[in-house]
C-alpha cells in the first residue's frame, strides 16, 4: 500500500496498532455507521468511541469458552452436543443429530444447512432469522442436515450461539456477565455494550461492542499466549487449523489462520471490515473498525492496512 495514506481507504473508522505491549500507531476518521441495523448517523471515532466489532465477537467467545473449559464449567470439544441440550430429546433421537459434537460447533462443521451470503439486513439471512426465532438454539440444530459433521468448513453464526448457551448454562451466568469478571476486568476493559436478540439473550457471535483500544487488548491476551487468563494450552488448541475455509484460510476454533506478507497471521473478523489482527513474528496486534457492512469487497480495507503495516 505504499503511498496510499489510511485516510483514502474507503468505509475505514479506526486503527489501532500495539507491538509488544506498546501503542505504537492508532488513527480515527468519521463517516456513516450501524450498530446492527439501527443507524448511528455521521460519527466522529475516537479512543473512547465503541463500534461493533460484529463477528469477532465469535472470536472472544472462544477465548471465554477456554477459561470456562478450564474450570470444568463446559463440556470438552470431543462430547456430543446434544447431550447439553435435553429440552430437544427428538433431536437427539436422530443419529445424524447425535453425531454432533461440541468441537463441530468450535469448527463451524456441523454439516447442518445455514446461508449467511445474504444481507444482514434480511430475515432470509440464517443469523437474522435465529435472532428472530421464537427458540433461537432449536432453530439451529434443527436445520436440515446437508453432509456429515466435522468434515466441511461452513459459515455459521448458529455454531457460536450454541457456545455461548453452553458457557451460559455451565457458568451459570450470562455471557456478558461472565466475560466482565473472566476476561474484560483482568484486561482493564472497564465499558463494552453486547447486543441481545428479540429472546433478550446476548449474541455470541456478533453481538460485542467494544473500543478499538479495547479490541487491540483481547488480541493481546493471544499473542501472550493466554497472558495467565486463558489456559496457553486452550490457546494452542484455538489457534491449530483444523479446517480449510472457502477461501483457502485456515480455521481453528472460531478463529482464521491467514498468511499475509510472508507472516502467519490469526484473526477474528466481523461484517463491515471489522478485523483483530495478532503477528506473533511481529509481536504485532492490529484492530481495525470499519463501516464497509454487506459490501462484497469488505475484506480489502482492513487487509490493505495490515499489509501497509506488515511492509512499513
Amino acid at each position: 500500500m505504499t503511498g496510499t495514506s489510511w485516510d483514502e481507504l474507503p468505509g475505514l473508522h479506526a486503527v489501532v496498532v500495539v507491538r509488544d505491549g506498546a501503542l505504537i500507531r492508532e488513527h480515527y476518521g468519521s463517516g456513516e455507521d450501524r450498530s446492527w441495523a439501527d443507524a448511528l448517523g455521521h460519527v466522529r471515532f475516537g479512543p473512547d468511541t465503541r463500534h461493533d466489532i460484529r463477528s469477532v465477537t465469535k472470536s472472544v467467545t472462544a477465548l471465554l469458552y477456554g477459561i470456562a473449559l478450564a474450570d470444568g464449567r463446559v463440556p470438552d470439544p470431543a462430547e456430543p452436543l446434544l447431550r447439553y441440550f435435553p429440552q430437544y430429546p427428538d433431536l437427539a433421537a436422530d443419529p445424524a443429530r447425535a453425531a454432533l459434537t461440541v468441537g463441530d460447533a468450535l469448527t463451524m462443521s456441523l454439516g447442518l444447512q445455514w446461508r449467511e451470503d445474504l444481507p444482514y439486513d434480511s430475515p432470509a439471512n440464517a443469523e437474522i432469522a435465529m435472532e428472530l426465532a421464537e427458540d433461537r438454539y432449536r432453530y439451529v440444530l434443527e436445520r436440515p442436515i446437508e453432509r456429515p459433521p466435522g468434515i466441511h468448513w461452513a459459515y455459521c453464526g448458529g455454531a457460536t450461539a450454541l457456545l455461548g448457551k453452553l458457557i451460559a448454562d455451565g457458568t451459570g451466568r450470562t455471557l456478558p456477565d461472565f466475560a466482565r469478571g473472566a476476561l474484560f476486568d483482568p484486561l482493564g476493559i472497564a465499558a463494552f455494550d453486547w447486543l441481545t436478540g428479540a429472546d433478550g439473550v446476548a449474541s455470541a457471535a456478533s453481538g460485542l461492542r467494544l473500543t478499538p483500544r479495547d479490541l487491540a487488548r483481547v488480541g493481546e491476551v493471544v499473542l501472550a499466549r493466554g497472558a495467565s487468563i486463558v489456559p496457553d494450552q486452550w490457546i494452542d488448541a484455538m489457534l491449530r487449523p483444523r479446517l480449510k475455509t472457502d477461501w483457502g484460510a485456515g480455521y481453528g476454533y472460531q478463529w482464521y489462520i491467514e498468511h499475509v506478507a510472508g507472516h502467519d497471521v490469526y484473526a477474528g473478523a466481523g461484517n463491515g471490515g471489522q478485523r483483530l489482527y495478532v503477528v506473533p513474528a511481529r509481536s504485532l496486534v492490529v484492530a481495525v473498525t470499519a463501516g464497509n457492512y454487506d459490501d462484497p469487497e469488505q475484506w480489502r480495507t482492513p487487509l490493505l492496512v495490515l499489509e501497509s503495516i506488515l511492509d512499513g
